[in-house]
């Protein structure tokens, strides 16, 4: 089965709705047109300067391209995640605490699933290892930008009750476990609702893509069943490290609270 071509006179046709959206916003007030535009634009050059690059990378099938490429995608990611922080570490340290945790999940999580499940030869054929690991960085690091800043607002907005927990004697861990525990919480939840619609409420992009390239349905849904899977993984291990490392910056050697390493963004 072939898959029907686009041409620019359908993806315009489906650009102009979203004209007409960034116009409803306008009407009304919302203030949401310019956001809605730029970001319309900012995706349409994005996923075309990746198609292009796509490209290349299949017709090469090298190793040292898919890893400038894999590279490339877990430094922006992690520019992404510090972007999305309301209060963030001083320094380079949010920035390296984020790509280092989504570098361990996503990382290791692909590479297996590369060599074990799928096993693919060489297991870093571009065709599985690009799209699997984009799918799995893009989660996670939505997971860990979720967490990541829903625990340092929690940790200043509850410094009160967290100093007063150390003050009687409790651990950095004992003190702060309810609101980590909460962050980490937070941060999964995208991926488990994600999983419990999977199907039913909703057919994710994976397995739509399949299907309409020609895949038999059976085995659409396998491959989503495995993303779906490794996604979960690679989402849960990275907001578990994120929050461990966040938390543990937060506290000095003798168990104080040390908020003057952050900086608010307005």
């Amino acid at each position: 089965m072939n898959v029907i071509s686009l041409s620019t006179f359908d993806l315009s046709l489906a650009a102009s709705l979203l004209l007409i959206l960034a116009a409803t916003s306008l009407r009304i007030g919302l203030g949401l047109e310019r956001r809605i535009v730029i970001s319309g634009i900012r995706m349409t050059v994005q996923l075309l300067l990746v198609g292009m690059v796509l490209k290349l990378l299949f017709a090469s099938e090298g190793f040292i391209p898919v890893g400038f490429m894999s590279i490339f995608m877990l430094l922006v990611a992690g520019y992404e995640v510090r972007a999305r922080q309301k209060r963030k570490l001083r320094g380079s340290t949010g920035y390296l605490i984020s790509t280092g945790s989504m570098l361990v999940s996503s990382f290791t999580v692909t590479f297996l699933a590369l060599t074990v499940m799928v096993g693919v030869d060489p297991w870093y054929t571009p065709q599985y290892a690009i799209p699997m690991l984009g799918m799995l960085l893009g989660n996670t690091m939505n997971g860990v930008a979720i967490a990541s800043d829903r625990l340092t607002t929690g940790m200043y907005d509850q410094r009160g009750v967290i100093e007063q927990r150390l003050l009687l004697g409790q651990s950095w861990q004992e003190a702060s476990g309810d609101i980590r525990r909460d962050c980490m919480r937070t941060g999964m939840i995208p991926i488990i609702n994600s999983m419990a619609a999977a199907g039913i409420v909703s057919l994710p992009g994976m397995m739509t893509g399949q299907i309409l390239g020609g895949s038999s349905p059976l085995d659409a849904v396998k491959y989503q069943i495995l993303i779906m899977f490794l996604i979960a993984a690679g989402t849960g291990f990275g907001v578990l490290a994120a929050i461990w490392l966040i938390s543990r910056r937060l506290f000095d050697d003798r168990q104080r609270l040390v908020l003057d390493c952050l900086i608010s963004v307005k």
